[in-house]
């Protein structure tokens, strides 16, 4: 196993001395008490900053991504304003990464 910190996307992909093996995606859960919300333009092509306003972290910017796989299918330039997506609250985010 990598020794990733638990905020990183490659968390759960395992490593040797000379690469990475495949990508094995980390899961965030999708929960009834998900929030819908409509990409203003201030995060425009910014996930970074969103995850630090909502989670006080920027390196939990792939979990928009990672939870909206139909609608972010690239993590920048698919985050653009007036789409709508799904945010899992702070708390059911702690318990799918375990910080």
């Amino acid at each position: 196993m990598a020794n990733y910190s638990n905020t990183s996307p490659y968390f759960n992909t395992s490593e040797n001395n000379i690469s990475l093996d495949f990508f094995n995606p980390r899961t965030i859960t999708a929960e009834l008490d998900d929030v819908s919300y409509v990409i203003d333009r201030i995060y425009a092509y910014r996930p970074d900053l969103l995850a630090y306003d909502l989670y006080g972290s920027p390196r939990l910017w792939w979990v928009f991504a990672q939870r909206n796989p139909d609608v972010i299918e690239d993590p920048i330039y698919d985050f653009s304003p007036g789409k709508t997506i799904q945010l899992p609250k702070l708390s059911n985010l702690k318990g799918d990464l375990g910080i």
